[in-house]
């Protein structure tokens, strides 16, 4: 079965590669943001910039010619992960935070707080309704019932 949170997690399952998307999510696009806003050593951003650029999620591009000098955009497959981060951001919140809240989500219009929860579009209830639960497609439920 070709499991979609197991491509995702080949993608990006490396906590460095959530971060850095975190940060480009923020607005950091050049290799020394990343570094400072991460502490992160160089070799180790250079693999994960590297492998979120081959992942899709980023795009490299050149901001200066000499010396040649290099910024790290989202591509609309990285701006779409903006929602797993918010997602790990409250449940961070809610499950991990005994000291109380070190980020948290804001309008920014109102300034006013946002609890942030993941709802079906057709129904509008949340997600974490025991009622949903994970299937397999008809395509793969197919090709299961032919090998077995």
């Amino acid at each position: 079965m070709q499991c979609p949170i197991a491509r995702s997690l080949e993608r990006v399952g490396e906590w460095w590669s959530i971060l850095i998307l975190r940060d480009a999510l923020n607005g950091l696009k050049r290799f020394d943001e990343f570094q400072r806003s991460l502490d992160i050593a160089p070799n180790m951003l250079t693999r994960r910039l590297r492998a979120l650029v081959d992942a899709g999620l980023l795009e490299r591009r050149l901001y200066q010619e000499r010396p040649a000098r290099h910024e790290y955009v989202l591509t609309n497959c990285g701006r779409d992960f903006r929602p797993v981060v918010i997602a790990l951001l409250a449940w961070g919140n809610r499950h991990f935070a005994p000291e109380g809240r070190a980020v948290s989500l804001v309008d920014r219009e109102t300034g006013l707080e946002a609890d942030p929860i993941l709802v079906d579009a057709v129904s509008g209830r949340p997600m974490s309704d025991p009622i949903f639960k994970l299937v397999r497609s008809p395509k793969e439920a197919a090709r299961g019932r032919q090998s077995s």
